[in-house]
């Protein structure tokens, strides 16, 4: 019984996490591309861009995880219905997500050779192919890592998002393991998500060996 439990809290987590990795990954990569881009001296500088965008990114940041979940807890309710659940908690963890990507975003950029970006404007590139066709491909291993540092956050933050019946491993260890005074079921969550970090650790660090080689 209780590995089917912890089973189906398992899966809560990883829907949780895949959901808000691919939301941050949409939104914080364009984001991250924004903030690099129009820093001061690269191909689209715009210095009222990058201060506004920085300092919405510094916001987002700032906050704790926690105080976010139930700040935002009406527009959880209005966006999805609930403010409860697994489905509920995609909303405060991608949120939280986005910035923290996008700040991962421009650092993979800001690596780049900056000989390599001249290269291609000396060549008669647009800002947008330069972005596409050489920042991109240039920067997708340390892209692939900046991902997997977002998704081993997010397991985290998962566990967190439990204190809120957020459902999961994080949801699992509170109300049947510390309310119920079961440290058996506190320690088994704990073994999980420490295989679920490793394993997306590993599958993050193999993945951007090979682009890495490529």
């Amino acid at each position: 019984m209780l590995w089917q439990t912890l089973w189906q809290a398992l899966q809560e987590t990883l829907i949780m996490v895949v959901a808000s990795t691919l939301i941050a990954a949409l939104f914080g990569l364009p984001l991250g591309l924004a903030l690099a881009c129009t820093s001061p001296g690269h191909i689209l500088e715009n210095r009222v861009i990058s201060k506004l965008l920085g300092a919405i990114v510094n916001v987002g940041r700032s906050i704790p995880f926690i105080i976010l979940m139930v700040a935002i807890i009406p527009f959880t309710r209005w966006l999805v219905g609930t403010s409860i659940g697994t489905t509920a908690a995609i909303v405060p963890l991608s949120i939280a997500a986005i910035p923290f990507a996008a700040r991962l975003v421009e650092s993979a950029i800001f690596e780049i050779d900056r000989g390599v970006i001249e290269a291609a404007q000396s060549m008669g590139s647009s800002p947008w192919q330069i972005i596409w066709k050489v920042l991109i491909p240039e920067a997708r291993a340390s892209l692939v890592l900046g991902l997997t540092i977002t998704t081993v956050n997010l397991v985290g933050y998962s566990a967190m998002a439990g204190a809120i019946g957020g459902g999961g491993l994080g949801d699992l260890a509170i109300r049947f393991g510390y309310q119920r005074f079961r440290g058996d079921v506190m320690l088994q969550t704990v073994i999980l998500l420490v295989i679920l970090v490793q394993a997306m650790q590993m599958l993050g660090d193999w993945a951007s060996r090979k682009l890495s080689k490529r």
